[in-house]
């Protein structure tokens, strides 16, 4: 697979930026972590810009929850600079944890203490003064605030950890598997918060195995691998690097003698499935046209065609075929 594309542009870093400046939220410069005679990352540079919605990918073990304990100062890095919101980590961790928000995938609520209580102290905590009411009501526990959060469901949960994570309207929000227990109406809602955060100046580090959710949102991802940053784009740029297949689904009227086979023979066709009179041809984009001039050729009418590119499922799958063990 082709070496990382970084599409932001790495600026100076700031001694304590204030809000809504250009400096960017992560800046991470060679970053390794080893524990031992383990690597869990090795020589990361990455730089998201403040604003930014980023989505953060890789298999179990890639060393995503160790990055993530670099950018909030639970660990140094072994080598390179990790700085967030212009500070760097290891120097003011209590500075840079002041301004994040984190749902941690770890993360887990008091069974004894109520939703509104949970919130409280979260508010508290951001030194803000914020209506506990509001945020549980944006994150639909409004109606659940005085239950105790040990009879609350997984989803419930994890929308009060959300809840949380928002207290205070941080600068950035680390959202570490946001979506466990949400139902499709949870993960919508997640969505649009997500989206909100982002319009009003908010920085999202999106961590996700739900690869829909990553996609429905971010502006970039980043594919972690065996410790390694293997890529960083967009995700149409991730599907331009990786020089991925177009599906050309064609409907006709039927299927001549030899006309797989001549389908099979044009210049960019990976290969051809059929389905009755339906062909699925994997193809380079370039390659649709002729393909269609094949099956009209050969006698056959097109009744009906689509296209469909490859999803971030398909593209993590390339990137990340062989996964080690965990880290």
């Amino acid at each position: 697979m082709p070496g990382p594309r970084n599409t932001a542009t790495r600026r100076s870093r700031g001694a304590d930026p204030g809000h809504g400046d250009e400096t960017p939220a992560i800046d991470l410069d060679g970053v390794t972590k080893r524990y031992g005679d383990v690597t869990a990352l090795e020589r990361v540079s990455l730089t998201v810009a403040s604003g930014e919605i980023f989505g953060f990918l890789g298999p179990n073990g890639a060393g995503k929850t160790t990055l993530i304990n670099l950018l909030l100062g639970f660990s140094r890095p072994t080598a390179g600079e990790v700085c967030v919101l212009g500070l760097d980590v290891g120097e003011h961790p209590q500075r840079v944890c002041a301004r994040t928000g984190v749902l941690h995938e770890r993360g887990a609520v008091y069974d004894r203490l109520t939703g509104r209580e949970h919130v409280e102290f979260a508010v508290e905590s951001a030194g803000s003064d914020e209506d506990p009411t509001a945020l549980l009501s944006r994150v639909g526990l409004a109606e659940e605030a005085s239950r105790r959060a040990g009879e609350y469901s997984k989803g419930m949960a994890q929308r009060l950890l959300l809840g949380m994570a928002l207290a205070g309207s941080p600068d950035l929000l680390i959202l570490d598997e946001p979506s466990t227990g949400l139902d499709p109406n949870g993960a919508r809602e997640l969505r649009e918060i997500v989206r909100a955060e982002a319009d009003r100046g908010a920085t999202v580090f999106f961590s996700s195995h739900v690869l829909d959710q990553v996609e429905a949102v971010c502006d970039r991802v980043g594919i972690l691998h065996h410790g390694e940053l293997i890529a960083v784009d967009s995700i149409d740029g991730l599907r331009a690097t990786a020089e991925s297949k177009t599906t050309l689904t064609v409907e006709v009227d039927r299927l001549p003698d030899g006309v797989v086979e001549a389908v099979e023979a044009v210049q960019g066709v990976a290969g051809v499935t059929v389905n009755g009179t339906t062909a699925t041809v994997s193809c380079d984009g370039t390659a649709k046209r002729d393909v269609l001039s094949e099956f009209e050729a050969a006698g056959a009418t097109v009744e009906t065609f689509e296209t469909s590119q490859p999803s971030l499922e398909d593209l993590f799958v390339g990137y990340t075929t062989g996964t080690g063990d965990d880290r």
